[in-house]
């Protein structure tokens, strides 16, 4: 069974990665793999604050005075 990783666990993750990048010191291949691996960690991030919006509600009240549970919808600009 695969182990969760956090949304932060990965984004530190991704951080040393890019760093080691960054540095120039690692032959191709070593630059490849680092470089496929940071890119389905950001896969992951994606699809973990995806998932977090859709968790958002903004509960708010409606004419009658009463609460009533909507969905986030983020405006983009």
């Amino acid at each position: 069974m695969e182990e969760k990783i956090s949304f932060e666990e990965n984004m530190k993750k991704l951080e040393e990665i890019a760093t080691e990048l960054e540095k120039g010191d690692l032959d191709l291949d070593t630059s490849v793999s680092k470089f496929e691996e940071g890119m389905k960690i950001s896969k992951q991030c994606s699809e973990m604050l995806e998932k977090a919006e859709k968790k958002i509600t903004m509960l708010i009240k409606n004419e009658d005075g009463e609460l009533a549970e909507e969905n986030f919808v983020q405006n983009e600009e």
